[in-house]
């Protein structure tokens, strides 16, 4: 029974993201406390320690290296395709590991504020923390498909997920196209993400496994290093490798020279490592005389990290259930869920602006008869008999009543009434858009 129980929390509470915003639990209570902090782009970085430490006592009760290396991942540009987390100092490479937390700063990247935008319209629900003391999302409004865009991987007990990241445009691209056809299929949806998008480049080989994984979920393909032939000296011909697969570092290809050394790799003579900040990743390997290249090509291919292969599972939970999604799926709970927010933002902004109608139509009445007003107010005894005054002479409200008893003796200018009558006739605009948007589908889309 404990191990059950175990396993379910692993499930829910840990490893497997969100299909709707395409986040584990410690990645979003990340991006919310770092929204809750302030740490938007345009505003200065502070100490990882802090987000970490801040995460930590109200949201996630948790190891903070968990929650550290949650953040630095969430920083890694060959990780994410789209990092959400615009880290300062050593967030680590492929070979190395991060700086401790007291040393690096983070702030929230662009693309985290287009998950977060409109939280505080009421378009998720929230839930209490571990001790009841704050509130947090339960899943974030996320305005573009985070989940296909960053992909995913976590290992749960008895189940497991990864998901390949894919291309921002060409996916937003897709879910465009799903709304508007509701019916398309798998290969029409190809049209606009013909497969994965691998930060830091590669070379996908083959799209046969990516057709399967984008049908049922499930499919591997290969990915390769960039490779050309050059003349790297006067008389030797070389591979030069600019872009590796995804998730290889240099260092594991530099290994090539113990499989040279060991007799396992013929014909190279050199393996160098010429990468720098300004150039790039640029891998030399040089070819003995007499060896084909292409042919050491294919060697390498089969023997070392320069071809890998990735294997989409991609598994997230719908309705808190974990469940196996094709490219369709995942769009359509993106799509459903876009949808959701979209409404009750819009009905959110509706109550806020008939709201202040209410009052701005009050103080309309009253500074139009300002003289019966004042005379009411004058001539009670103490402010709830004016308020009941109020409300009986001209039919108010006891909150525009009240509104009218607060009123600043500036508002009685001819201009300030124009200004009042600008801002009421730009809520009724307002307001007719929104109505419009809720009764119509297509205005929603």
């Amino acid at each position: 029974g404990s191990f059950l129980e175990y396993a379910v929390s692993v499930i829910h509470a840990r490893a497997l993201p969100d299909a709707r915003d395409g986040l584990k639990p410690v990645q979003r209570r990340i991006l919310f406390q770092m929204d809750q902090m302030g740490l938007r782009p345009d505003r200065g970085h502070v100490k990882s320690q802090r987000v970490v430490g801040e995460v930590m006592g109200k949201l996630h009760p948790h190891g903070d290296s968990a929650i550290y290396d949650a953040l630095v991942r969430l920083a890694q540009p060959f990780n994410l395709r789209l990092p959400l987390v615009d880290g300062h100092g050593n967030f680590g490479s492929l070979d190395d590991g991060p700086a401790a937390a007291r040393y690096t700063e983070a702030r929230m990247a662009p693309a985290a504020l287009d998950l977060v935008a409109s939280l505080d319209e009421d378009t998720v629900n929230f839930v209490p923390n571990y001790d009841n003391q704050f509130m947090q999302p339960e899943v974030l409004p996320a305005g573009f498909p985070q989940l296909l865009v960053n992909g995913a991987s976590g290992i749960a007990v008895g189940m497991a997920t990864n998901i390949a990241p894919h291309n921002l445009s060409e996916t937003i691209a897709a879910a465009q196209y799903l709304l508007k056809h509701p019916d398309a299929s798998v290969t029409d949806l190809m049209r606009y993400v013909p497969g994965p998008d691998l930060p830091e480049g590669g070379v996908i080989v083959g799209l046969e496994g990516i057709k399967d994984a984008y049908e049922t979920g499930r499919g591997a393909f290969k990915t390769r290093a960039k490779v050309q032939v050059e003349r790297v000296t006067a008389r030797k011909m070389g591979l030069v490798v600019t872009e590796l697969p995804y998730m290889v570092g240099p260092e594991k290809v530099i290994e090539i020279k113990e499989n040279v050394s060991a007799g396992r790799l013929k014909g190279i003579s050199a393996v160098q490592n010429l990468t720098d900040r300004i150039h790039g990743l640029r891998l030399v390997i040089e070819i003995k005389n007499g060896f084909n290249p292409e042919a050491v090509l294919q060697q390498l291919y089969a023997r070392t990290p320069l071809e890998d292969s990735f294997s989409i599972n991609a598994v997230a939970l719908v309705d808190g259930q974990p469940r196996t999604l094709g490219l369709k799926d995942m769009l359509r709970v993106f799509l459903d869920h876009r949808i959701d927010v979209t409404t009750r933002r819009c009905n959110f902004r509706l109550g806020k602006c008939r709201d202040r109608l209410h009052l701005v139509e009050g103080l309309h009445i009253a500074v139009l008869d300002i003289d019966d007003v004042i005379a009411i107010i004058r001539s009670s005894d103490d402010v709830e008999t004016a308020r009941e005054r109020l409300q009986t002479a001209f039919d108010l409200s006891e909150l525009q009543a009240n509104h009218i008893l607060e009123l600043r003796l500036r508002r009685l200018t001819k201009f300030s009434r124009i200004e009042l009558e600008t801002e009421r006739d730009e809520l009724n605009a307002k307001i007719a858009e929104l109505e419009e948007i809720l009764a119509s589908q297509d205005r929603l889309y």
